[in-house]
C-alpha cells in the first residue's frame, strides 16, 4: 500500500493492528474525498434549515464524524450490502442466513464475540475474493438504490446537513468496507467516509485485511489520523454514534453525540452529559444545541436514483 507518511505516529494504548487500520482507512478516506470533489457533486443546502449556533459557520478546522449502522442508517449496511450480493448468486442461503445471524448477534448482545467476529470477518473477504473492485463498487450503486436509501435516518442526516451549510466537512466512520461506506457517503453528498480496507492487488481482492475492521478502538485512530491530515481541532469536531464501542471516537471530539444510543453509552452519555437523540422513540434530546432541523426530520435521508442502474451480468 501507498507510504504513509502524512500520518502522525502516535499510537498511544491502541493495537499495532487497529492503528494500521485506522490509519489505511484514512488514507483511503482522503483519496475518495479528493475524487467527490472533483466530480463536483455535493449536495445543495436546505433552505429551510433554520441557523443553529451550533456547528459555527465557517469554522474550518471542525468537521463532523458520524457512525454508519443504527446512527445514520437502520440496521447494518453490510448485512443489507450481504443481501445484494446473495440476490445475484454471490453466495447461498445458508451462508446468508448464518451471516444475518451473527450480524444480530452483534447488535442484540452489544458485545464482542471473538469467534463470532473472526468468521463474519472471514466469511465476509471470501465472499469477495479474487473479485474486482471496480465490479463491487457498480453492483453497491444498484444495492443501495435497493436496499439502504429508504433506511436512512431523517433526523441524523438533518444533523449532518447542518455542518455541511457551516462549510464543515463531514465523514462517515464505519466498520462496513470503505467503498461500501464511500458510495453511502456520496449519496447522501457528505465528504467521504472511513471505512475498513480490504487488500486488493491489481485492482482484485485478496481475501485478506489492511490491519483489521475499523471498529472500536481503530475508529478512533482514523479519526486521530484523519484530524492531523487534514488540520482539524479535535476540540472543536462532533462526533455522533449509537454504540458504546464508539466511546473512544466520541472521547476524542469537543461535541460528542449518542444518537439512537444503546443502553451502555445511554449510561455513559448522561454521567457525562453529552447530548442525546433517539429517532427509534421521538424522545426529545436530553440536553440543548441540537439542530432544529434534527427534531423534526425535515431532511429526506437519501434520494433512490430515478433510473435503476444496468443489472450485472453474470
Amino acid at each position: 500500500m501507498a507510504a504513509l507518511g502524512w500520518l502522525t505516529p502516535r499510537r498511544r494504548s491502541a493495537t499495532a493492528r487497529s492503528v494500521l487500520a485506522g490509519e489505511a482507512s484514512a488514507e483511503a478516506a482522503r483519496k475518495s474525498s479528493q475524487e467527490l470533489q472533483q466530480l463536483g457533486e455535493a449536495t445543495q443546502p436546505d433552505e429551510g434549515t433554520p441557523e443553529t449556533e451550533f456547528p459555527v459557520v465557517g469554522d474550518d478546522r471542525a468537521a463532523a464524524f458520524f457512525d454508519l449502522d443504527n446512527t445514520v442508517m437502520q440496521g447494518a449496511a453490510i448485512f443489507h450490502f450481504g443481501r445484494g450480493l446473495y440476490k445475484r448468486k454471490f453466495f447461498q442461503r445458508r451462508e446468508l442466513v448464518k451471516f444475518g445471524w451473527q450480524q444480530a448477534w452483534f447488535r442484540i448482545a452489544g458485545v464482542e464475540d471473538p469467534e463470532h467476529m473472526q468468521d463474519a470477518r472471514d466469511s465476509a473477504l471470501s465472499i469477495v475474493k479474487g473479485h474486482r473492485v471496480a465490479e463491487l463498487m457498480s453492483i453497491g450503486e444498484e444495492i443501495y438504490d435497493e436496499y439502504m436509501a429508504e433506511r436512512i435516518w431523517p433526523g441524523t442526516r438533518a444533523l449532518a446537513q447542518a455542518h455541511l451549510d457551516a462549510g464543515q466537512k463531514v465523514w462517515l466512520v464505519t466498520a462496513a468496507p470503505v467503498e461500501t461506506a464511500t458510495i453511502i457517503a456520496r449519496r447522501l453528498g457528505l465528504t467521504g467516509a472511513l471505512g475498513t480496507v480490504a487488500e486488493s492487488v491489481g485492482g482484485v481482492y485478496t481475501g485478506k485485511l489492511v490491519g483489521e475492521p475499523l471498529h472500536g478502538p481503530a475508529k478512533a485512530e482514523a479519526v486521530r489520523a484523519l484530524a492531523a491530515a487534514e488540520g482539524l481541532d479535535l476540540n472543536r469536531c462532533a462526533a455522533y454514534s449509537d454504540s458504546h464501542n464508539d466511546i473512544p471516537m466520541l472521547s476524542l471530539v469537543g461535541h460528542p453525540y449518542a444518537i439512537n444510543p444503546d443502553t451502555k453509552l445511554r449510561k455513559h452519555a448522561r454521567e457525562r452529559d453529552w447530548r442525546l437523540r433517539d429517532y427509534r422513540t421521538g424522545r426529545k434530546a436530553a440536553k440543548v444545541g441540537i439542530p432544529a432541523a434534527a427534531g423534526v426530520g425535515a431532511l429526506a435521508g437519501g434520494t433512490a436514483a430515478a433510473v435503476a442502474l444496468h443489472r450485472r451480468r453474470r
